[in-house]
């Protein structure tokens, strides 16, 4: 089946499966230390020794994500017309005029997601009633017939809750809407016949006290907070240079996805594919295991069992689909690079890198490499030439 959906940031795109690792690593030496299991455990112990011995993978010690790369963003050794057939219309591309419209909102919204909101900051509201969808942070202990019940008090402690979210007993949110930090109030409830055995459909009153509101405040966007707080990072100097970026962005977000389908639709694949560059993606993934085992201070296999395999490479074999889709869509783009001459060396990923990421080069190169970032860019600039040429129907 094809894969018509645009990768974004290949490197992290081949870490599937791994925020199971530490549940599954902890339930496998739960279930290994119980009584019931003394008679294998010299077993399993063999077996854990077994699995720290990922010696074979040293190398990836030293793995770059620019391995796979050469000095213009292209795949290293690989002419991707050997592999990649486009027809002369490849770029005669037809999708939806509403995708091709970004309205105010959209830019707004865009840029309190991605800048605005890390640098909001949490104030405590207590000069206005709770409404429905606030965060409020409460006291409350609870009876039933006037007695405590154990779990059912928060000790003085506080807690935050959001309101209309549903977290708490039917009809318990609902309560505290309109009262003012600072009141102290019964809440009156009947638990849920399916609650626990001890308080099932049983009456219960909370003695709740509002704390305070929870509010976000994100900071106003203007010219000299632009250049307080992002100049140093970003391409961005004021509103406008920000707007521009943001208005672009989303464009480009809204269209790429139909726009690469369209393309991956007209393209035709040999049956082969060049295998330096698809052990290159192999290693893209198996060093995401290793960066996970060496996180959590497990070893790869460790990280694999915990996905459901029993071997570093029985996962990288299960992954293998994922891997020729990302060769796939890297010899795609590459065939639309060389048809149109268009390359990325370093004096245009110096020039053109934050206006399309909208973040100054240098951490990514100390993270990636430089050449990786040139094909991030390369891969960027096609679709932005595609998109350019778009019709609208």
């Amino acid at each position: 089946m094809k894969n018509k959906r645009l990768y974004r940031a290949a490197a992290a795109l081949l870490a599937v499966g791994m925020t199971a690792v530490l549940a599954g690593c902890g339930s496998t030496a739960e279930v290994e230390s119980t009584a019931e299991n003394a008679d294998t455990s010299a077993t399993a112990e063999t077996a854990t020794a077994e699995s720290a011995d990922n010696s074979a993978y040293d190398y990836l010690a030293d793995f770059s994500y620019s391995d796979g790369f050469d000095e213009n963003g292209y795949l290293k050794g690989v002419t991707a017309a050997d592999y990649v057939t486009l027809p002369d219309d490849y770029a005669a591309i037809t999708i939806d005029a509403a995708l091709g419209e970004v309205s105010d909102e959209d830019v707004s919204a865009f840029i309190e997601q991605n800048y605005l909101s890390n640098f909001a900051t949490t104030e405590q509201v207590t000069d206005r009633a709770a409404a429905d969808g606030d965060t409020v942070n409460i006291d409350y202990v609870g009876t039933v017939d006037g007695v405590e019940f154990d779990g059912g008090s928060t000790q003085g402690q506080g807690t935050n809750l959001t309101l209309g979210s549903g977290a708490y007993i039917p009809g318990f949110e609902e309560q505290i809407v309109g009262h003012t930090p600072g009141e102290t109030f019964d809440v009156k409830v009947t638990f849920p016949e399916e609650y626990t055995e001890e308080l099932a459909g049983k009456d219960a009153v909370f003695e709740t006290t509002l704390n305070y509101i929870n509010e976000t405040v994100t900071p106003e966007l203007t010219d000299d907070w632009v250049a307080e707080n992002l100049a140093e990072a970003t391409p961005f100097t004021d509103v406008a240079t920000l707007n521009a970026y943001a208005q672009r962005q989303v464009a480009f977000n809204n269209q790429c996805n139909d726009v690469y389908a369209a393309l991956r639709d007209k393209a035709t694949f040999s049956d082969t594919l060049p295998e330096e560059a698809l052990e290159y993606y192999r290693n893209n993934f198996r060093y995401e295991i290793y960066s996970m085992a060496q996180s959590y201070g497990v070893s790869m296999n460790d990280v694999a069992q915990g996905n459901g395999y029993d071997t570093v490479e029985d996962f990288v074999t299960a992954a293998e689909s994922l891997v020729e889709a990302q060769l796939q869509q890297a010899l795609l783009l590459q065939a639309v690079a060389e048809k149109s001459g268009l390359q990325c060396d370093t004096e245009t990923l110096n020039a053109e890198f934050s206006n399309y990421a909208g973040t100054n080069l240098d951490a990514w190169v100390a993270l990636y490499g430089e050449n990786f970032n040139k094909n991030q860019l390369l891969t960027s600039m096609v679709m932005q030439n595609l998109i350019d040429q778009v019709q609208y129907e």
